[in-house]
């Protein structure tokens, strides 16, 4: 909901209220293949309950350091480092041929996501009244936030078979709501007035293509951050429009948090798995 809120076509309370619903709908009703990714396919052993909580722990640790220095990050890449993480130092197998899919997502999302972004910014160049297109894209986007991230806590949940991922979800998207209600003013306002400069047209393009992006990916069990297809979709849709929308310290702050988010949560996960591990823990079924 950043770009509409950006450009005035919805208010801050109003976009947080409706942000808010549509992430619970899509965690409940959309996530349920990326839970079991998480859970149940990217390592050969399934870690117990106290392995899922140094993964979670360790993720959650990793994602508030950096957002503490500013450091942009992916909380999907960081968690996926976590539990590689936790599961070698266990002594179990990873999926390698997952983590390589999961791995080609998310570099082959901001490309595509640009170049769909430049075709759909070419199509919507004489479209100027688009405030309720904007918003409509902006709910589209929260649908697929949802479906898209709440695997990060769910997958804890499905993993070790605590909740089914339909209950899971929907536990978690409860989180997710009052996440965007209580704490999500400041994000809201980061992201609409410090990443990018945008235009009507090019915001609801862009917006648009960030959404099927997400939920392509989603479809198929897999998640990919939201934040780099937005921008791969800004540059695309900027671009058709004779305009530079994406910052370049926005995109050195992508390349920063991809590099250093996933291996300093691996590197986490790892070392106080290996510290529960010799304290006697069972990490691994």
């Amino acid at each position: 909901m950043g770009m509409p809120y950006a450009l005035g076509a919805v208010g801050a309370r109003t976009a947080l209220a409706l942000m808010a619903p549509l992430a619970l709908a899509g965690a409940a009703l959309a996530s349920s293949r990326v839970a079991h990714t998480v859970g149940r396919n990217l390592v050969e052993h399934t870690p117990t309950r106290l392995g899922w909580l140094v993964v979670v722990a360790a993720a959650f640790a990793v994602t508030g350091l950096y957002n503490r220095v500013r450091v942009p990050t992916s909380t999907i890449q960081i968690l996926v480092g976590s539990l590689v993480g936790e599961a070698l130092a266990a002594g179990s197998g990873v999926q390698w041929h997952t983590v390589a899919v999961l791995v080609a997502v998310w570099v082959a999302a901001p490309f595509a996501a640009c170049a769909i972004g430049f075709g759909g910014g070419k199509l919507l160049r004489r479209v100027e009244r688009v405030g309720f297109a904007l918003v409509a894209v902006g709910c589209v986007a929260s649908f697929a936030m949802g479906g898209n991230d709440v695997a990060n806590a769910s997958g804890a949940l499905v993993g070790p078979r605590v909740l089914g991922a339909h209950a899971a979800g929907a536990l978690c998207g409860a989180g997710i709501a009052l996440g965007v209600v209580v704490t999500g003013r400041p994000l809201l306002d980061r992201v609409a007035f410090e990443i990018v400069e945008v235009d009507r047209v090019s915001a609801t393009a862009a917006q648009l293509v960030q959404a099927l992006v997400v939920l392509a990916a989603v479809a198929f069990g897999f998640f990919t951050s939201m934040n780099q297809a937005l921008v791969g979709a800004m540059a695309g849709a900027g671009s058709a429009r004779g305009r530079n929308a994406v910052r370049r310290r926005t995109l050195a702050g992508i390349v920063r948090g991809w590099a250093l988010g996933p291996p300093s949560a691996f590197a986490l996960a790892f070392a106080v798995a290996h510290v529960v591990h010799w304290g006697g823990g069972s990490l691994a079924n």
